[in-house]
């Protein structure tokens, strides 16, 4: 035997096309020439390790490798003076002269007419059987090794992150080229999220896909709005006036500016609700808006203003501490 396919890719004899498939791509990809450009070792074992598994991979081949030795495939792939063809090829040929298979030139003559064609049951099925493939059949695919992944952040304001819009990234590739990409950030994304762009990662080895560019969105905070799931609370200042007699006062929202209705006798920490202006997203319904009042005070009176709030006090003679208790 030329070569163990199976010792090459270090499984038993009795391997199962997981197996023999999962142990190709571990050496493939220690071995594969675009990753050990000036190794020629490494080159050459990963020839052996690509036609170790050509055979082992075929169900056909490796039953003839298995009873023949290596010496079948090398026979059925056109060495001198043999037989060559494959896969697809639709004809086999016998090489004639010589050159390098002996003479200066040599031709291809092809036999299968002679051997019976393509039909069912001629010499040219039987060599199609015995190298394991029949014509027009596919070889099978070789596993590709994909690009990697590259990761990323990127900060965006609140109002962005609620409303949706775009963010810029620079990029730095492994060999060192930075690339400028434009990002769509969805409405109502949450802090934290990630946004996978499918094929922007690192190239791959020839004949594989690029990997993904995985970004991780951080949300900036608001000066005043907070967001809490889907629902926003804002603090609303209100006049000692707006809160005492009621009021109604503007109040900004992500679907506008509305306008909220303060109920007389109102103090600071009541809750009022507006229902569906909270932060909407394309799986649900839209969250609410919680606006907290906060009663403020002036802090520039008059002494005649300070003299009507004191008389005002000792007519209402309340005590809001009556409830107070350790």
């Amino acid at each position: 035997m030329d070569d163990d396919y199976y010792k090459t890719l270090g499984v038993s004899r009795g391997a199962s096309d997981k197996e023999i498939e999962s142990a190709y791509r571990k050496l493939a990809k220690k071995y594969h020439p675009d990753l050990n450009p000036d190794d020629t070792t490494a080159q050459a074992k990963f020839k052996k390790v690509q036609e170790a598994y050509d055979v082992l991979s075929d169900g056909k081949k490796r039953e003839m490798y298995d009873r023949y030795g290596a010496g079948f495939e090398a026979a059925a792939a056109g060495g001198p003076g043999g037989f060559r063809g494959g896969p697809g090829s639709g004809a086999w040929s016998y090489r004639t002269g010589g050159g390098p298979y002996g003479g200066a030139d040599f031709e291809e003559v092809d036999l299968s007419d002679v051997l019976g064609g393509g039909g069912p049951g001629g010499f040219g099925d039987f060599f199609r059987q015995f190298t394991g493939s029949r014509a027009g059949s596919a070889r099978p695919r070789r596993p590709v090794t994909p690009g990697a992944n590259l990761t990323h952040e990127v900060s965006v304001p609140f109002r962005t992150a609620v409303l949706g819009g775009e963010a810029r990234l620079s990029i730095r590739r492994s060999d060192g080229r930075t690339e400028s990409i434009t990002v769509k950030i969805p409405a109502g994304i949450e802090d934290g999220k990630k946004i996978r762009l499918r094929g922007q990662g690192e190239a791959s080895p020839p004949g594989g896909p690029p990997g993904d560019l995985l970004i991780t969105v951080r949300v900036a905070p608001h000066p005043h709005f907070t967001r809490r799931g889907n629902n926003l609370e804002v603090r609303v200042p209100v006049t000692l006036a707006e809160a005492a007699l009621g009021a109604k006062v503007d109040v900004p929202t992500p679907q506008g500016v509305i306008a909220l209705t303060v109920p007389a006798g109102s103090t600071s920490g009541r809750r009022l609700r507006v229902r569906g202006h909270g932060v909407a997203t394309k799986s649900g319904e839209p969250g609410d808006l919680y606006a907290e009042l906060m009663v403020t005070a002036p802090s520039d009176l008059t002494s005649e203003e300070r003299e009507w709030i004191r008389q005002m006090d000792r007519r209402r003679n309340e005590n809001p501490r009556a409830d107070l208790k350790w």
